[in-house]
């Protein structure tokens, strides 16, 4: 069975939990993704920022990028799947979770993410759908 490991993007870029809201933004916008995990002073996962996160909780909010920090929209522990976990299981992780990408974690250490697109690309469409059905269900 294809696991985590076989279909993630290796080699994640952390934002710091004390990085600004639009450090975080500027770092997404040059490495063309949607979001970023946020790593505390221990290198230890805090959780996700997305751009979504930052539209909704921030810009809308009215509040100033620059003096938001990326920890403060850390929410509760971070969803993860283990490196060698299989396909099914990422499934399931993301529909029970409603989240299009997760953290991959070896150990403690975070060595990649994986993103819906990822598990739609290396399975057969009728198990991605079912998750996509989940996701989306709000």
């Amino acid at each position: 069975m294809t696991t985590a490991r076989e279909i993630m993007t290796a080699g994640a870029e952390c934002v710091g939990e004390n990085d600004t809201v639009r450090e975080a933004a500027r770092r997404m916008a040059d490495l063309g993704v949607g979001a970023l995990p946020i790593c505390g002073e221990d290198n230890r996962l805090k959780g996700m920022l997305t751009d979504r996160d930052i539209v909704l909780k921030v810009l809308a909010a009215g509040d100033d990028a620059d003096s938001v920090t990326a920890g403060a929209l850390a929410q509760g522990k971070p969803v993860t799947i283990g490196a060698d976990d299989e396909a099914d299981e990422i499934l399931r992780t993301m529909g029970q979770h409603q989240v299009r990408r997760l953290p991959v974690i070896d150990g403690h250490d975070l060595v990649g993410i994986v993103a819906l697109a990822d598990v739609a690309r290396a399975l057969p469409d009728r198990p991605v759908g079912a998750v996509l059905d989940a996701i989306s269900e709000r």
